[in-house]
């Protein structure tokens, strides 16, 4: 091998995350598509010596054959698996009709025209015939199946004539449905409701649908939040099925059950929560033992005691997945008799628990911890204001327990970010919302002493459990777990925004991983408080892969631990759900689990909780919209906060978010720069840049998408202390 590709090589082993390796390890099967390897192969093939890759190298081969990708001729060897001139991907519409299919079997996305998407819709799962490749142009294809619908339900709004109505859905989705009158299920004109197509004849442009559901008047906000809800595929309501079982179970503990748990009512114990929370997961206990150490107990709703593998009440926490939390309500995973009566862990009621029982020393180094099931009664419920109090004024009721715990907990935390933990704390928009749902003001929610006690010690609890099962010293054999991690970030990203935030005066350390935290740490503690915070730490969030669930271990970056799960919020999770059934059959000596049916149950959660937070995302954003309706016309001092090449993204002082389209940008073509995240104009060279103080003017509202627009007054570059403000004249030649 030359050695201008050797260095390449190690170049790129230096950075390696999961996406890197698997761009990495697919061309060598595609260069010999008829050879077997296995995961000690093909880190020799790419010189890989460090262990932690190396043991990357064999997940990424086990979801590449999962995904289809390669086959599995013999445990642990792997070849490409032929599939002629197919390819199977997902689909990503673009607002101008074509698409895109994102496939890991090609380095490039397939470019399919809005003809030859043939029906298929953003999202889907499907099958591509791929066109011969012409020089210097993208890949292209023709959909020929599609194997997978992202989506079998539509929200939207009723346009409705004398003798028939079209349904015009929410979102990417590109075609109106053809609604008979006979299949309004009453709906009229205008209103919000779900549908789906019961029909789409091969050379009809729009399918034939049918209503199922009516949500109400746009504008309402109970119809407006269930369309949201209905539009990620998640659920309006509990199955009457469903709350019947949850009313049959009992609220009275038996005593043969208190038996055969570790008792701790004896032990002082309080929950620490928002203070509107009725669902609490978890509780804390602390005592001085006559050792001289701390007994510290992270006590976790036992939910799994209650919700047996297979009723008709697992069914719905699996499909629900996770609590979705709207800016107005909480969705639960959980019938409101479970989630907030028997298994939250109220004040002054005995509880049953799944715990983690620590004995630190004062230094909150572990000595000795022990996990099982317990019996616990909270004294006192704290909302987090309440603890806040404590720890700031030295007085309250149980001072001495939330003083001891705090004081543990900041020992904890100073251990963590040594060891390389990164620490994002983003603010949170909050809304004073009127009886009928309406905004009246915004407020900004910021994590203090009190949030940060108890985040420390759910995080010491989710590790040391992840450990006790992935790493015990006495294993032979993996046993299967449910893990959260979350991989290494994109090094080219990291790159870009190392160059971004450049211009602000900042850098980061790229060298090792140790130099990329604790400088990035620093950046995060240099921004606060200054304009540009929110816009850095979107990106620098952006820069990091997303965690997930999964049953093969890769650690956890954001965090920096080898082992990492989630044990403290069953109510409100289903993964934590598993990770008790799983605790609990290893403590009992079982068997380890089916790997494959958690892996999918682990894609599942993911998949879930993915949809969950794109609709608190988009609930946010319609009471943003809302909240500014009243102020069109009104001027506004805000921050660009995004840069595409339709436009720029300001975010104001309030936080809400609106656009300015590159369109209203009369006095020069503007072109779309991505890499320094810019609009730069192609003869004033003026330029509009992520990060620059701008003016706006309220233009527009348009509730239906969510949007805001903007008009620019005045914009003061970064790069400069010059103020610019767009000049008006009429375009000549602009396409």
């Amino acid at each position: 091998m030359a050695k201008k590709k050797k260095h390449k090589i190690a170049k790129l082993v230096e950075s390696f995350n999961k996406p890197k390796l698997k761009n990495a390890i697919l061309p060598l099967f595609y260069d010999h598509p008829e050879r077997t390897y296995n995961y000690k192969q093909i880190a020799e093939l790419l010189h890989i010596h460090d262990q932690e890759i190396t043991k990357l190298v064999f997940v990424v081969l086990e979801e590449l054959a999962e995904n289809g990708n390669l086959e599995s001729v013999q445990r642990g060897k792997y070849k490409l698996k032929s599939r002629g001139g197919t390819i199977t991907g997902k689909v990503d519409i673009k607002r101008e009709g074509f698409g895109y299919v994102v496939s890991e079997e090609v380095e490039k996305p397939v470019l399919v025209s809005s003809q030859n998407l043939n029906h298929a819709m953003d999202g889907d799962k499907v099958k591509v015939s791929l066109y011969a490749m012409r020089k210097n142009q993208p890949p292209e294809g023709e959909v020929v199946e599609i194997l997978e619908r992202a989506k079998s339900t539509f929200v939207g709004t009723i346009s409705k004539s004398q003798n028939f109505s079209f349904f015009i859905p929410s979102g990417k989705v590109g075609f109106d449905l053809f609604i008979p009158n006979e299949k309004l299920k009453g709906a009229k004109d205008g209103q919000k409701a779900i549908a789906r197509i019961i029909e789409w004849p091969a050379k009809a442009k729009n399918p034939f649908g049918e209503i199922i559901e009516v949500l109400g008047d746009v504008g309402d906000n109970n119809a407006e939040m269930h369309a949201i809800l209905a539009e990620y595929d998640l659920p309006l309501r509990f199955p009457e099925n469903v709350l019947k079982a949850a009313e049959k179970i009992p609220e009275v503990i038996p005593e043969e059950e208190i038996a055969r748990r570790r008792d701790m009512r004896g032990v002082t114990t309080i929950t620490i929560d928002p203070h509107d929370a009725k669902d609490f997961d978890d509780a804390l206990s602390i005592r001085k033992l006559d050792n001289g150490f701390w007994e510290v107990g992270v006590h976790i709703a036992d939910v799994s005691h209650y919700v047996k593998p297979g009723s008709v009440l697992d069914e719905e926490a699996y499909d629900r997945a996770t609590s979705v939390y709207l800016v107005d309500r909480v969705v639960p995973m959980l019938p409101e008799k479970l989630s907030n009566g028997v298994c939250s862990l109220r004040p002054n009621e005995d509880k049953l628990c799944f715990s983690a029982i620590f004995q630190l020393n004062d230094h909150s180094e572990i000595q000795k911890q022990w996990f099982g099931r317990t019996v616990i009664h909270s004294d006192k419920r704290f909302a987090y204001e309440d603890a806040q109090a404590i720890i700031e004024t030295g007085e309250g009721e149980f001072k001495d327990e939330v003083l001891n715990l705090y004081r543990l907990s900041v020992k904890l935390r100073e251990t963590r970010f040594k060891k390389g933990s990164l620490a994002f704390e983003r603010i949170e928009v909050k809304f004073n919302l009127d009886e009928h749902g309406k905004p009246l003001s915004v407020y900004f929610k910021e994590a203090k002493e009190s949030n940060q006690l108890v985040e420390e010690f759910m995080l010491l609890a989710n590790k040391r459990v992840a450990e006790f099962i992935g790493n015990p010293e006495d294993q032979k054999t993996p046993r299967t777990f449910v893990y959260r991690i979350h991989d290494k970030p994109d090094p080219d990203k990291l790159v870009n925004f190392n160059h971004f935030i450049h211009k602000f005066g900042y850098g980061l350390l790229l060298g090792s991983p140790g130099q990329i935290t604790s400088s990035m740490n620093q950046l995060m503690t240099n921004v606060r408080g200054k304009k540009e915070q929110n816009v850095i730490e979107t990106l620098a969030i952006r820069t990091m892969a997303k965690a997930v669930y999964s049953t093969r271990n890769i650690g956890h970056y954001g965090l920096s631990f080898e082992y990492y799960t989630h044990f403290t919020s069953p109510i409100r999770r289903y993964p934590d759900v598993m990770v008790h059934r799983l605790l609990e059959r290893y403590l009992d000596g079982g068997k380890t689990a089916n790997a494959l049916k958690y892996e999918d149950m682990c894609k599942h959660s993911s998949d879930k909780e993915n949809k969950a937070a794109s609709a608190e995302r988009s609930s946010v954003k319609y009471k943003q919209v809302e909240y500014m309706q009243d102020k069109i016309g009104q001027e506004f001092a805000g921050v660009i906060s995004g840069v595409t090449d339709w436009g720029i993204y300001v975010e104001l002082e309030n936080k809400c978010e609106g656009m300015v389209s590159v369109n209203t940008l009369d006095d020069d073509f503007y072109i779309f720069d991505e890499k320094n995240y810019c609009l730069v104009g192609r003869h004033s060279h003026r330029t509009y840049q992520l990060g620059d103080d701008v003016r706006v003017e309220i233009s527009r509202t348009n509730l239906e998408k969510k949007q805001l627009d903007f008009r620019l007054i005045q914009a003061k570059s970064r790069n400069s202390e010059m103020e610019i403000s767009p000049v008006r004249y009429k375009k000549k030649g602009r396409r």
